[in-house]
Formats: structure tokens, C-alpha cells, sequence
């Protein structure tokens, strides 16, 4: 599917204001900076299992089916519910904090986070 692969991270824009506005200490900012995290994606029609695989081993695993509620993990371990939803061939979700896109573009998976005025931006390339 067009999902489907590894993906490592290449570039970040605006990482640190958006972080410091979700609320996170400057520490562990300043530790995730230049994280390599690989994003591993596993699509089957409308099913999803996403997982971000950090450098220290930790890794943490969203699985939803579009249109439908999905239990899933906030970057800071919290837990919600949301219905992910697929508009314009971008996988599309609202967390408690932020608003979240996701599509492949140019073969690379481009990230888009946006919490009031600051915006995230991930550029990651495909490893598989």
C-alpha cells in the first residue's frame, strides 16, 4: 500500500517551538533534537499499525482503521481516542493538543503538526 515501509528521519523544521508550545521540558527537547526516529508503517486497505522506533530502543505503536475510533498514544504516553480519516490521500488525525497530517510525497512520508500557530514540520526518506 502506499504507506507501507521504514522510514527514517531526514529533516525537521520549527521542532524545538513546537515542543516547547506542547509543553514539554527543555531537556528532553534538547535530547530529541537530532533523534534519527524511524517510522515504521504498515497499511492493509483502511488498517494502519504506525510505529515510531526512538534511538534509545523505546518505541511507541498506533493501531487504527480509518473512519473508525481508535484508542492512540500521544508523543507524551497519553492515551485518547479519535477517528483517523484519509482526505486527499493524507492520513489525517486530531490529538488532544495538535492536529496531525501524514502523506507520501516525492517517496518520502511528510509529517505536518500544528498546534495553534506553530507548525512541525518532518521530512522522512524510505529505508525499506
Amino acid at each position: 500500500m502506499a504507506f507501507s515501509g521504514k522510514y527514517e528521519v531526514e529533516s525537521e523544521e520549527n521542532y524545538e517551538n513546537f515542543m516547547k508550545r506542547m509543553g514539554f521540558p527543555a531537556d528532553i527537547i534538547e535530547k530529541g533534537k537530532n533523534f534519527k526516529i524511524v517510522t515504521e508503517v504498515v497499511q492493509n486497505g483502511d488498517e494502519f499499525t504506525w510505529s515510531q522506533i526512538y534511538p534509545s530502543g523505546h518505541s511507541m505503536t498506533n493501531k487504527f482503521v480509518i473512519g473508525k475510533e481508535s484508542e492512540m498514544e500521544t508523543m507524551g504516553g497519553k492515551k485518547f481516542k479519535t477517528t483517523v480519516k484519509m482526505e486527499g490521500g493524507k492520513v489525517v488525525a486530531d490529538f488532544p493538543n495538535y492536529h496531525h497530517t501524514a502523506e507520501i510525497a516525492g517517496g518520502k512520508l511528510v509529517e505536518i503538526s500544528t498546534i495553534g500557530d506553530e507548525t512541525f514540520k518532518r521530512i522522512s526518506k524510505r529505508l525499506v
